[in-house]
């Protein structure tokens, strides 16, 4: 029987951050520097993931050696890949978009596909500016350690403590299928909508046409804490693809994780289960947010869910 690799751990580190101001993926949180990503990558290491992979833009290797690797290094296994505007992209699409002014890649699902080379085993995608909670790693790190998987997984969290009293946040609504909420739940559905926010005690999204689409409380949403089998990579290159044919030269067009997955349900391609952990998610869409986390991780550490230096 061969060897069961330990799952991987996939972090999306190249965004710009544009409504926070600046790299928060790079601002310290911890009271030696660490930044969140610290805390995710030390999360899944006690969950039972072997290595990590960052990806990250040429452009911020430097800072992201001196913020982030310098910690970590001979610590933690991991690797590097890059997600440039131009990384499989067609020549044709290359030249017709730097006549738009477009400085950006296309995405989360883009940029995972930047590293598919240097996955060779199960993975979790994360985004480095959030924190997921140790419960979410378990049970994501038991599902993906799964002999002969074929199933994907979602670690979904409540709606409500997901929002920033600063402004609207982009969230993938979860649709579960008809069931008791459990562990054995699977996705109906993902709907990526980009303007939720709270107004008078009343959640909405505003939608592209102006209208509200109001929203409960407790709706499960994704946070981009995925977990794949390698061989999704066949099916998300098809849907990139045809993403880039279609709206490769739109100047703002992104091809996000969520829609794909969505894709991936409708087809009936991979199943994707919602496992269920009591984690508290934050982050920091705002640099407003960032007093909060800074509190919250603390008090984590206070508690001893964390030593007072995470990598010594």
């Amino acid at each position: 029987m061969a060897e069961i690799k330990k799952p991987i751990l996939v972090v999306l580190a190249a965004g710009m951050g544009s409504r926070f101001g600046g790299l928060k993926q790079m601002e310290s949180f911890g009271k030696n520097g660490e930044v969140l990503l610290d805390y995710s990558v030390y999360d899944a290491l006690q969950s039972g993931f072997g290595k990590v992979v960052f990806i990250i833009r040429q452009g911020i290797l430097q800072d992201f050696k001196e913020t982030v690797l310098s910690r970590i290094e001979g610590k933690v296994q991991y690797e590097l890949a890059f997600q440039e505007m131009d990384s499989l992209i067609p020549n044709d699409i290359i030249a017709h978009i730097k006549n738009t002014g477009r400085t950006k890649p296309w995405g989360t699902l883009h940029a995972l596909l930047c590293a598919r080379e240097k996955i060779d085993a199960p993975f979790a995608v994360i985004n480095a500016d959030d924190f997921y909670g140790r419960e979410a790693y378990a049970v994501l790190g038991a599902f993906l350690s799964q002999p002969d998987l074929t199933e994907g997984a979602i670690v979904p969290y409540r709606l409500e403590p997901t929002l920033s009293a600063m402004g609207t946040v982009a969230r993938g609504v979860c649709e579960l299928e008809a069931g008791a909420h459990n562990a054995e739940n699977y996705l109906a559905s993902i709907d990526e909508l980009v303007s939720i926010e709270k107004k008078d005690g009343v959640i909405f999204n505003t939608n592209p046409d102006g209208s509200r689409r109001e929203l409960k409380a407790d709706t499960p949403v994704s946070m981009n804490f995925f977990g794949f089998p390698p061989s999704v990579f066949t099916n998300f290159k098809e849907y990139f693809d045809d993403f880039i044919k279609t709206q490769g030269r739109e100047e703002k067009s992104e091809c996000y994780l969520p829609k794909a997955s969505d894709w991936l349900i409708k087809n009936k391609y991979l199943k994707l289960r919602a496992l269920h952990a009591e984690s508290r998610w934050f982050g920091v869409t705002y640099k407003e947010d960032k007093e909060e986390a800074i509190k919250l991780l603390e008090s984590l550490t206070l508690k001893g869910d964390y030593p007072a230096q995470l990598w010594k």
